[in-house]
């Protein structure tokens, strides 16, 4: 695997699995030299948060959703055994609220509707977006902001719209789907140990 020690951001000629792999390694090579104090005060302000009597909400689309709800779930599950629980909710799992919301408002507003009704001053909203640009993410957020939250956003390279509604802007610098979702993956580990570390056990 000597390749796997190229240059951050090479891939290995030809494709496949092994490209892939080194290509994903020089994008988090490169988040992590220009984004780990971002990474680390957005761990903060979640860490402190949590203390005040505050809860995460987090949402996304598609894989997007997925990793919202698997971040939710360490956060409330523990990564380690020995930690009191963190308050963190998917808003991408209620089914029947998703589509009375899509439905009878807009699909725009399925996100946003629910922080308006489940957030409080305080809170925070964890965007994912690949694009930066999901209308119904940039709305939730956009809420989240006029009603006081702390928003974090883990986008694509830039940021999108998202970039100047996130008060802690995790974008990875790529503009490929599949490593941008990996990255994120990363990155909400990496959030989930620092707030285990932060908050400490029982």
């Amino acid at each position: 695997m000597d390749k796997l020690k190229r240059k951050t951001g090479a891939a290995a000629p030809g494709g496949g699995p092994e490209a892939a792999v080194v290509e994903l390694a020089g994008v988090l090579g490169g988040f992590l030299r220009t984004r780990s104090g971002v990474l680390e005060a957005a761990a903060g302000a979640i860490a402190a948060s949590v203390r005040a009597g505050g809860k995460v909400l987090v949402f996304g689309n598609g894989g997007s959703a997925a990793e919202a709800q698997h971040f939710a779930a360490e956060l409330v599950n523990g990564m380690r055994r020995d930690r009191r629980p963190i308050p963190a909710i998917a808003l991408t799992t209620d089914t029947s609220c998703l589509t009375a919301v899509g439905n009878d408002r807009s699909f725009p507003e399925v996100f946003s509707r629910q922080v308006e009704a489940l957030g409080r001053p305080g809170d925070v909203a964890l965007a994912l977006t690949t694009s930066g640009a999901s209308p119904n993410v940039v709305r939730a957020l956009k809420t989240a902001r006029a009603k006081g939250l702390v928003t974090v956003g883990l986008t694509g390279e830039g940021g999108g719209a998202v970039a100047p509604l996130a008060n802690y802007l995790l974008d990875v610098p790529s503009r490929s789907t599949p490593r941008i979702q990996e990255a994120h993956l990363v990155i909400l580990h990496l959030l989930a140990e620092r707030l285990e570390q932060g908050l400490g056990a029982r």
